[in-house]
């Protein structure tokens, strides 16, 4: 039996990235898509465990592709950073909307780091109706470590094999079934859909209610 959701924000509840946000960032920043890619990506698993604040990420960010940034930039590119995921994904914004009018518990388990938490909490005001939220970087933790899937499941105050667990990174989702969790791994939508049939929980989709 399913008695909570707990889901992924990132290309989960938010849809994928904002291609302008992202031309805005290699403006600022003056670099090329290759070099600006890395350095995104190398120092970002570290800000979302809390290792780095935003500030300080960007400065790494830029030092690994070879600039140094300015705290204008820094600012900026915190702006911008938002606004790259904060595109909503719609049938599944709903759905969470649908399952917390019928009483099913939602939580959300996301790896964000400081600046990026606020400026998403800012501008998606629908987050404050889930029943507990998990930010990795306010645990200096982050997926797929165990333990912060067993502080989602002790916020939602569910045995971990009744929740479903949903993210769109295969290690991630590894994650969730090791600490005991039911898991979809998302990515094409109506491929979602159909797999929750499949395992008998068309009626979570449909009317929100808890399914066995």
């Amino acid at each position: 039996m399913i008695s909570a959701v707990l889901f992924d924000y990132g290309m989960v509840l938010s849809g994928p990235a904002e291609p302008r946000a992202w031309a805005r960032m290699l403006q600022i920043t003056g670099l090329d898509e290759e070099r600006f890619r890395a350095g995104y990506w190398a120092p970002r698993h570290e800000y979302d465990r809390g290792t780095y604040t935003g500030a300080e990420y960007w400065l790494q960010a830029g030092r690994h592709a070879g600039v140094e940034l300015s705290a204008a930039q820094v600012a900026e590119l915190i702006d911008a950073d938002t606004a790259l995921w904060t595109d909503v994904n719609r049938p599944m914004v709903d759905w969470a909307a649908r399952l917390q009018k019928a009483g099913t518990r939602t939580g959300i388990l996301s790896n964000l780091g400081d600046e990026m938490m606020l400026g998403v909490l800012d501008k998606m005001k629908w987050l404050e109706e889930f029943d507990h939220r998990v930010f990795s970087h306010t645990l200096k933790m982050a997926k797929p470590e165990v333990a912060i899937y067993r502080v989602a499941a002790e916020g939602l105050g569910v045995a971990p094999r009744q929740i479903l667990f949903i993210d769109d990174r295969a290690e991630n989702c590894e994650g969730g079934r090791a600490a005991g969790m039911q898991v979809i791994q998302y990515g094409e939508h109506d491929t979602f859909v159909l797999e929750l049939e499949r395992r008998g929980w068309g009626e979570l989709w449909w009317t929100g209610r808890c399914a066995g």
